[in-house]
């Protein structure tokens, strides 16, 4: 399966700066690399961004949606716009989204359902916390979001899975290769599960402090088809030796 590196900026960006940060990762982008690469950038950024790369192998997703495709609903945005801006993906039950906002499994589930029908593909993630994992609960978490956020059904071609553990994420510490393997494994019997052979070929990645450090020896780990990543995005060089390390892999 082709790794696929998405780059998550969160509430950072202006224009200024994001023009020179996607033009940095254009220019550096390793020729003929057989990797897939995504950026999602804030919404204001979006349709400037997909208008960037309309000409390059890098698509756009969005870092959210409500799953309701219109309506009296202030400060949101649905599905179809995020399409209509030139969207591809979009991030649906990051960790910060559920903690920040309270967003259930029944939620992140009705959001990725909603992106399907827009077209686009949704990145669930799941994640356990420094402290379910502290009490040995983290695999038994994971069952739990999985079941609950992940859609009914999904072809392969139409659905991403992130796991991203919640304690690695922004602080440097990253899960070691065995505690990944471990829990991608789950995911991936999960998968294969709900959606018979099409599960073995939804692309599961790993998010958590991926920087170019450490990209190729995570990405390497068995059932690792990419990376979403935040901080290491938001610089051009950071991001593409992660593109480079997961083109190395091919």
């Amino acid at each position: 399966m082709r790794k696929l590196i998405v780059g998550n900026w969160k509430m950072n960006g202006l224009r200024q700066s994001a023009d020179a940060l996607v033009r940095g990762i254009l220019d550096g982008l390793p020729v003929g690399a057989d990797v897939g690469v995504a950026l999602c950038p804030p919404a204001t950024l979006l349709a400037s961004v997909a208008d960037m790369v309309r000409e390059s192998p890098v698509e756009v997703g969005g870092q959210d949606c409500h799953p309701e495709a219109s309506g009296a609903h202030t400060g949101d945005i649905a599905a179809p716009m995020l399409a209509d801006a030139g969207a591809r993906y979009v991030i649906v039950g990051h960790s910060e989204r559920r903690s920040d906002h309270g967003e259930s499994d029944a939620l992140v589930r009705a959001k990725a359902e909603a992106a399907l029908a827009s077209g686009l593909r949704p990145i669930v993630c799941i994640g356990e916390t420094a402290e379910q994992r502290r009490a040995g609960e983290a695999l038994a978490v994971i069952k739990h979001q999985l079941a609950g956020s992940l859609p009914a059904f999904a072809q392969a071609d139409a659905l991403v899975v992130a796991y991203e553990p919640v304690w690695a994420i922004g602080t440097g510490d990253t899960a070691t290769p065995a505690d990944v393997e471990e829990v991608h494994a789950l995911i991936r019997t999960a998968l294969r599960s709900a959606a018979g052979d099409a599960g073995s070929q939804v692309p599961i990645l790993y998010g958590g402090s991926v920087k170019p450090a450490n990209a190729g020896e995570l990405l390497g780990t068995a059932e690792v088809d990419g990376a979403l990543v935040g901080g290491a995005s938001l610089k051009a060089e950071d991001f593409l030796g992660i593109i480079t390390a997961a083109a190395a892999l091919n």
